[in-house]
């Protein structure tokens, strides 16, 4: 069946104003289903949960229906969903959280490939870093280093299933299995990757897996999933006051309900991107596979088109990967690109968007490159126009 592209894109109101959203690994577009929950949810009525009245207990079912989605999302439990403003938050409290049982000499093992929000939280607790490096010309993150990388000393390994900047998606699975021999726990980003197909976060080996609503069509919302049993051996900073249950221990201050409504929207939104019956865990999985495949084929004809520009680029070449392309022009810094396409109605990062590390192993971390990215409800049309564009650059230097 092909993929619904026309009625998906129908959904998402921004797209109206004729620009190619190419932005998407930066935060994508919301769904007219997310922004009627969102403003469902203020116009009902909000409390404080826990109350005695209504409006507490719409807050409550917000909250318990969001936890749920997520699970459903990620393959996780509703009871091991901590909520909170953004990943990187969430990761920094899990850092302080879990460095508490560390001492000298214990080590955590990070990678070169990940956005800087699974990297610095592990750095700052000041454990001792083994870094797993990533092959400058495939872009690729070799499983093998893990190997003399992971010891008896390791407390934790955190990983990427998916670059935010070359889409690279390394074999996650086989590094968490030699983290679990030697003991440690495993912490996954999943930012990126949640966004750009089906997720099983046990499959992966994910005692912790990390993402954020605002890069599958949801609103600026991070969540943290873990097994409730190995949530309750950890005992986080909190207010003396505040519930001591799991996962509510990790969630500081109040919560924006109006936007949990809204993360539960979007997970129903893409579990109806392509027609489907059973669970709504079930429907995702299936409609995330269609939406993959989908990006996957509109990314071919992307790449094709810039290895054809003598001009161009192209930063890593993985053999499984999203469809995410980073590259630079020659002539033209990364944010006069960025510039030209916008003028043109083509919306593109550039920069280092957070791969700290990356970035300088690619020798580019000042000016970094620009990054194209696809989701779900990006067509053919964008992908021409950023290929137009990027040719036009070369006549222009004529």
């Amino acid at each position: 069946m092909p993929f619904p592209i026309e009625a998906v894109r129908a959904a998402y109101p921004a797209l109206s104003d004729g620009h190619a959203y190419l932005d998407g690994a930066a935060g994508t577009q919301v769904p007219r289903s997310v922004i009627d929950a969102i403003a469902g949810a203020y116009r009902a009525g909000l409390g404080n949960v826990g109350g005695a009245f209504p409006a507490a207990h719409r807050s409550d079912a917000i909250v318990a229906a969001c936890r749920a989605a997520v699970a459903d999302l990620v393959g996780g439990h509703p009871d091991g969903v901590i909520l909170g403003p953004n990943m990187t938050t969430l990761t920094y409290r899990m850092a302080g959280a879990l460095s508490r049982a560390w001492g000298p000499g214990d080590e955590v093992v990070l990678s070169r490939l990940d956005h800087d929000a699974n990297v610095r939280p592990w750095v700052q607790t000041g454990a001792t870093v083994r870094w797993a490096e990533v092959d400058p010309v495939t872009g690729e993150l070799p499983v093998e280093q893990y190997a003399r990388l992971i010891g008896p000393r390791t407390r934790l390994v955190a990983v990427t299933a998916a670059g935010n900047v070359l889409g690279t998606r390394p074999d996650v699975a086989a590094i968490t299995a030699l983290a679990h021999e030697a003991g440690a726990l495993t912490y996954v980003d999943g930012v990126h990757a949640t966004a750009h197909g089906p997720v099983d976060m046990r499959a992966l080996g994910a005692d912790f897996y990390a993402t954020s609503a605002y890069k599958w069509s949801g609103p600026h919302v991070g969540a943290v999933v873990a097994d409730p049993a190995l949530l309750e051996t950890i005992r986080p900073d909190k207010l003396a006051s505040s519930p001591d249950t799991v996962p509510e221990r990790f969630e500081r201050g109040t919560a924006a309900f109006a936007d949990l409504a809204g993360v539960s929207a979007a997970v129903d939104h893409l579990a109806g991107l392509v027609p489907g019956t059973g669970t709504r865990r079930e429907r995702l999985l299936a409609s995330m596979a269609a939406a993959e495949a989908h990006e996957l084929e509109l990314f071919g004809v992307l790449l094709a088109g810039l290895e054809t520009l003598p001009h161009v680029t192209l930063y890593g070449k993985p053999a499984r990967r999203t469809a995410t392309a980073y590259f630079t022009v020659a002539g033209h810094t990364p944010r006069e690109v960025a510039g030209q396409l916008a003028a043109r109605g083509v919306n593109v990062w550039n920069g280092h968007n957070y791969a700290w590390e990356l970035t300088g192993a690619l020798g580019i971390r000042e000016v970094g490159a620009v990054r194209a990215g696809l989701v779900h409800y990006n067509d053919r049309s964008d992908v021409d126009r950023l290929l137009d564009g990027v040719a036009q650059l070369r006549e222009a230097r004529r």
